[in-house]
């Protein structure tokens, strides 16, 4: 067998549920697949413009900055808009082009809601491993830096790195899904900053959210058992393919 088809059938079962739910809803939908996706980017897009005139700067970073040296309340009601205030060391398009395939991804195959919590968890654990972090210090295994209090903490990284690997789980990529957790454990030998360290955190929350325990109800699409509403996992039966008689069953 041929190297090049070994790799296409390795390619295809790692990413073909994926793009497959991907590209059917799109085909069907288009854009109005993914709304809250494009209003994610239209938002951190509006937020880089307006953080980056005079009159707003002072604006964005009252609502959306995030510092471990910050109240708790403060840092908590921040949080939710931090997530799409582009982080002012790195460019903007890297953050609309995260949250359009990773967001707009996840959108269409887990759903708005589930989307917005994976991302929002995500951010959150990182944002409380940066308190706990600092009170640890720079001594401890997971300890950092007191100077690290003053780093402003936002982008979609955090969410985006955790949609990611919650996205391999949910549609069994586990190759990608060790690919990205190694990537960030080698951004954090490498570089050994804030938010190496919190992607590494965010990874952890999804992880936790990845293994909870089973739902009890049945799959939705298990077929009907008469007069139970209820599923019962059977394949129709066409009636096409039975034999005509009086005990013949119809779909």
């Amino acid at each position: 067998m041929r190297p090049a088809h070994v790799l296409r059938g390795a390619a295809r079962r790692e990413w073909g549920p994926l793009l497959r739910a991907v590209r059917g809803t799109l085909a069907a939908l288009r854009l109005r697949a993914i709304p809250m996706t494009i209003a994610a980017v239209c938002l951190t897009a509006l937020l880089q413009v307006v953080q980056n005139r005079p009159w707003g700067f002072g604006t964005v970073h009252a609502l959306g900055a995030v510092r471990a040296e910050d109240p708790l309340w403060a840092a908590l009601l921040r949080t939710p808009l931090s997530l799409f205030v582009p982080a002012l060391d790195l460019p903007v398009w890297g953050a609309l082009v995260q949250i359009l395939v990773v967001f707009g991804t996840a959108e269409i195959c887990l759903g708005r809601w589930r989307t917005l919590l994976i991302a929002y968890v995500a951010t959150l654990a990182g944002t409380l491993y940066a308190r706990i972090g600092v009170a640890l210090g720079p001594d401890g295994l997971f300890g950092l830096p007191a100077s690290d209090a003053q780093v402003v903490d936002t982008g979609p990284s955090a969410a985006v790195v955790g949609l990611a690997v919650y996205l391999c789980y949910a549609y069994r990529a586990r190759f990608t899904g060790a690919l990205v957790i190694v990537a960030m454990v080698v951004e954090v030998v490498l570089k050994n900053n804030l938010a190496g360290k919190e992607h590494l955190v965010a990874i952890a929350a999804v992880l936790l959210l990845c293994v909870r325990p089973p739902r009890r109800d049945r799959p939705r699409d298990q077929d009907l058992r008469p007069g139970s509403g209820v599923r019962s996992g059977a394949p129709p039966i066409r009636s096409s393919n039975l034999r005509r008689g009086p005990t013949q069953r119809t779909s």
